[in-house]
C-alpha cells in the first residue's frame, strides 16, 4: 500500500497482544522500581501495586468499550479527540507521545544499568549510556521493518522473562521472613498512594493494546480479552513480587540498590539465580522499550493523520507498510533523552513519573471520552464490548476519581514536569492545530443527550466548485423536513483505491483534497445553521461505496452532483451514479449545477409515481432564495370536445401538490397547452433558475430510463437541473 496513503497491516493477534501490553509491563518496573517503591512504602508497597493495577484495570475497562468502537491506529489520543476535540486531543496526544519516549529512554538507561552492574570493568555512566543507545537503535531497526517481526521479538522476550519471574516468586515465598513484613506500611496511607503514583509507569503495557488497535485481527475479540487479561495478571504478579522481595530482603537495604530483584535472588537462588535474573532483567528492558516505541510511533502517526501535527508523520513505508516517519522521529528524540541521563542520572527517572502523570491525565480524560460517547450516541459508534450496568456509569466515574486522586499525591516535580507538557499541549493548539482539524468533537451533542430521529440527507462530495451548491440544496431539504426529523447531513468523500483490504486501517488515509472537501463542507453546514457529519471512505467502486452509506445512514435522502451529460460509455448519468439511482431506497436527485443561483424553480408536473417528489423538492429548493415555485403542466388541445385543457393541467397539478402535502399558497400553477408538449416544455422551461423534472417510471431493464421530453430540457435550457426519483419508484 502507499506510502503516502498511510495504510497499516492487521497482522497482530492474541498473543502478540498480549505480549506487548504484558511485554510492557513486566519489564523495567519489575526490576527497578521495587526498590524505589520499597523505600517509599515500605512492605505495604505491594499494596501501591495492587492500587495502580486497580486504577489500570477501569481505565483497561473503558478504554476496551472505545477501542472496539473505533480499532484503528492512536488509542486514548483518538478517543479523546473524537470525543472531546482538538483541544484535549492535543493535549492527551503530546502527553501520550512524550511520556512514552520517556519511558522507553528510562527502560534503556535500565538496560544498561543491569548489564554494566555485574561486571566490574564495564562501571560507569558512559557504558550505560552507551549501551543504551545500541540497544535503541536495534529495536527502531526491527520496528522499521514491520510491526509482525516487532511483535515476534516481543513473544520469545516476554515469555523468557516470565519464566524467569515466576521461579523467583515461587521458590521466593518459601524464603520470606515475617519479620521483615513488620511493619507493613512504614510510611501510611500517604506513602503508599504516593508511592502508587511513582508504580503507575509500570502498567502502561494495556495502552499499548489500543494505540496499535489498527493492527490487531478480530479487534472486537481480541482487544478488551487482552488488555483485561493482562492487567490482571500483572497486576497479580507485582504483587507477588513485591511481597517475596521485601519479605526476603529488610525494605531498607532493596531501596539502596540499583538492581533490587538480583539483590533479592541471590538469597535463594545463589550466583546462577542473579545470572538468570539479570538476564531477565535485560530482556524485559528490552521489550518494555520496543512496546513504547511501537506505541509512540502510532500516537504521532495519528496525530498526523488527524492534522493536530504535519500529516508527513502520517505516512506507511512503501514496503514493510510501518510508519517509518514517526519510528523515526520517536527514535531521535529518544536517543536525546538517553543522553541526558549521562550527565544527570535522575533526571530520566523524573521524566518517567512524569510519564506516568501524563497517562493519567490521559486516562481521566478517556473516561469522560467515553462517557461523551454514550451520551452523544453517533452513528457510527457500535462497540463490540460494552460495559454493562452498574460497571457504567461506576467505571469511568471511579476511573477519574481514582486517577485525580493518585495524581494529586505526586512528587511537586513531577507535577510541575507533567503540568508543563499539558502547558505545551494546550499552547500548540492554539499557535497550530486550531483552524486545521475538522473534528469538532462530541461534547455539545453529548450535553443535548441522545439526538431526536433525524431526517438525514447524504451529499456525495468530490468537486470543490460544485459542494457549496449541493449542500444548500441538501440543507434546504433538511429544514423543509424538520416535522419529519431533526436536519442533518452526511457529507461523504470516497477515494478510490482499486484493491483495498477489510485488513488496512482504512480510516487513516485522509489525503489534503479529501480534508479540505469536508473541512469545507463543515463551512458551509455552519452558514446553513443545519447539523453535519462527515465520512472519508476509500473503496474500490465509488457508486457501491456510496450506496454502503446510503443503507448505513439510513437515509431520507440523497443528492449527487452530476456534469449534465445522458448515455455516456453506456452509462446514463456514469459510472457512479447510475447504481445510486437506480438502487438506494430513498429519494433521490440528481442535479447539474450549472449556476450558484437556485432562484425561482419550475417543476415539470405530468401524471406518475414521481410528480409528487418533485412538487415537495421544488418547494424545498426554493427556500435556499426564499422564491415560490411553480408547478408547470404541459397539455395537447386533444382530448374530446368536452374536454378542457387548461382544467386537466390543473387538476394534474393539484393531484401531485396534495399527494405531496403541499398547501395552495406554497407554490404558482402555470399550465401550457400546445400541439408540441416537449417544445413547450422546454421553452417554458428556460424562463426559470432550476428546473426539477422526475424521471420516467417505466422499467428499461437495468437501465435507469429517462424519456425524450426529460432528454430535450436537460440538453436545451440554460439554467440547473434537477432530475428526481422518489424512494417508491425504487
Amino acid at each position: 500500500m502507499s506510502g503516502e496513503g498511510g495504510e497499516l497491516e492487521r497482522t497482530l493477534g492474541f498473543v502478540e497482544a498480549m505480549t506487548l501490553g504484558g511485554g510492557t509491563m513486566i519489564g523495567a518496573g519489575i526490576f527497578i522500581l521495587p526498590g524505589i517503591a520499597a523505600e517509599s512504602a515500605g512492605p505495604a508497597s505491594s499494596i501501591s501495586y495492587a492500587i495502580a493495577g486497580f486504577v489500570a484495570l477501569l481505565a483497561a475497562l473503558s478504554l476496551s468499550e472505545l477501542a472496539t468502537g473505533m480499532p484503528i491506529a492512536g488509542g486514548s489520543y483518538h478517543y479523546v479527540n473524537r470525543a472531546l476535540g482538538g483541544l484535549f486531543g492535543a493535549v492527551v496526544g503530546w502527553g501520550m507521545w512524550t511520556g512514552l519516549m520517556f519511558a522507553s529512554a528510562f527502560y534503556m538507561i535500565g538496560f544498561g544499568q543491569y548489564l554494566v552492574e555485574p561486571i566490574p570493568f564495564l562501571d560507569g555512566r558512559a557504558f550505560i549510556v552507551g549501551l543504551g543507545l545500541v540497544g535503541l537503535v536495534l529495536l527502531l531497526g526491527v520496528n522499521y521493518y514491520g510491526t509482525e517481526e516487532s511483535s515476534a521479538f516481543q513473544n520469545v522476550t516476554i515469555g523468557t522473562e516470565t519464566a524467569i519471574i515466576l521461579v523467583f516468586v515461587a521458590v521466593g515465598v518459601f524464603y520470606i521472613d515475617p519479620g521483615n513484613l513488620e511493619p507493613f506500611a512504614p510510611f501510611g496511607p500517604r506513602g503508599v498512594v504516593a508511592t502508587t503514583g511513582i508504580v503507575f509507569i509500570s502498567f502502561l503495557g494495556f495502552e499499548i493494546i489500543a494505540t496499535v488497535a489498527g493492527e490487531i485481527k478480530n479487534p472486537s475479540r481480541i482487544i478488551p480479552l487482552s488488555m483485561i487479561l493482562s492487567v490482571v495478571l500483572v497486576t497479580i504478579l507485582y504483587v507477588l513480587v513485591m511481597l517475596v522481595s521485601t519479605g526476603v530482603v529488610p525494605f531498607e537495604s532493596l531501596g539502596d540498590s540499583p538492581i533490587p530483584v538480583s539483590d533479592v535472588a541471590v538469597v535463594y537462588l545463589g550466583s546462577a539465580g542473579v545470572v538468570a535474573i539479570v538476564f531477565a532483567a535485560i530482556i524485559a528492558a528490552i521489550s518494555s522499550s520496543n512496546s513504547s516505541i511501537l506505541a509512540a510511533s502510532r500516537v504521532i502517526y495519528a496525530m498526523g493523520r488527524d492534522g493536530v501535527v504535519t500529516d508527513w508523520f502520517n505516512a506507511s513505508h512503501p514496503r514493510f507498510y510501518t510508519p517509518h516517519r514517526a519510528i523515526a522521529a520517536t527514535g531521535g528524540i529518544t536517543a536525546i533523552l538517553i543522553l541526558v541521563g549521562l550527565e544527570v542520572e535522575t533526571i530520566i527517572a523524573l521524566l518517567a513519573e512524569a510519564a506516568s502523570f501524563s497517562f493519567l491525565v490521559a486516562y481521566s480524560l478517556v473516561h469522560v471520552s467515553l462517557v461523551v460517547f454514550r451520551r452523544a450516541d453517533p452513528d457510527d459508534y457500535d462497540p463490540s464490548f460494552a460495559l454493562p450496568r452498574p460497571l457504567y456509569p461506576a467505571v469511568p466515574v471511579l476511573g477519574v476519581v481514582s486517577s485525580l486522586v493518585v495524581v494529586s499525591q505526586m512528587a511537586s516535580v513531577v507535577v510541575v514536569i507533567g503540568s508543563a507538557i499539558v502547558g505545551f499541549g494546550v499552547l500548540w493548539y492554539a499557535t497550530y492545530t486550531r483552524g486545521r482539524v475538522v473534528s469538532e468533537g462530541l461534547l455539545r451533542e453529548a450535553i443535548r443527550g441522545p439526538p431526536a430521529e433525524p431526517f438525514r440527507v447524504v451529499v456525495p462530495v468530490a468537486n470543490p466548485a460544485t459542494q457549496r451548491g449541493l449542500l444548500r440544496l441538501a440543507a434546504a431539504s433538511a429544514h423543509a423536513n424538520e416535522e419529519r426529523g431533526t436536519p442533518e447531513l452526511v457529507a461523504v468523500n470516497v477515494t478510490p483505491v482499486e484493491h483495498p483490504s477489510a485488513l488496512q486501517n482504512v480510516e487513516a488515509d485522509r489525503a489534503d483534497h479529501q480534508r479540505d472537501l469536508l473541512k469545507n463542507a463543515h463551512d458551509i453546514a455552519t452558514e446553513m445553521d443545519v447539523t453535519l457529519r462527515t465520512k472519508a471512505v476509500v473503496a474500490p467502486d465509488v457508486g457501491e461505496a456510496i450506496l454502503d452509506v446510503i443503507r448505513e445512514e439510513a437515509a431520507d435522502e440523497v443528492i449527487l452532483g452530476w456534469d449534465g451529460t445522458l448515455d455516456r460509455d453506456g452509462y446514463v448519468f456514469g459510472e457512479t451514479v447510475d447504481p445510486v439511482v437506480e438502487q438506494a431506497r430513498c429519494d433521490v436527485s440528481v442535479v447539474d449545477l450549472r449556476s450558484e443561483t437556485i432562484g425561482e424553480p419550475v417543476a415539470l408536473v405530468a401524471p406518475g409515481p414521481n410528480a409528487p417528489v418533485v412538487a415537495h423538492q421544488a418547494v424545498e429548493f426554493a427556500t435556499v432564495d426564499g422564491t415560490v415555485p411553480t408547478l408547470l403542466n404541459v397539455q395537447s388541445p386533444g382530448g374530446g370536445p368536452d374536454s378542457d385543457a387548461e382544467e386537466r393541467g390543473r387538476a394534474v397539478v393539484a393531484d401531485a401538490a396534495g399527494a405531496a402535502g403541499l398547501e395552495p399558497g406554497e407554490y404558482d400553477v402555470e399550465v401550457v397547452v400546445d400541439d408540441d408538449v416537449g417544445q413547450a416544455v422546454v421553452e417554458a422551461a428556460r424562463r426559470y433558475d432550476t428546473v426539477c423534472v422526475g424521471l420516467s417510471g417505466r422499467s428499461e431493464g437495468a437501465r435507469t430510463p429517462f424519456g425524450t421530453v426529460t432528454e430535450r430540457t436537460v440538453s436545451d435550457v440554460t439554467g440547473n437541473v434537477a432530475l428526481i426519483r422518489g424512494s417508491n419508484a425504487s
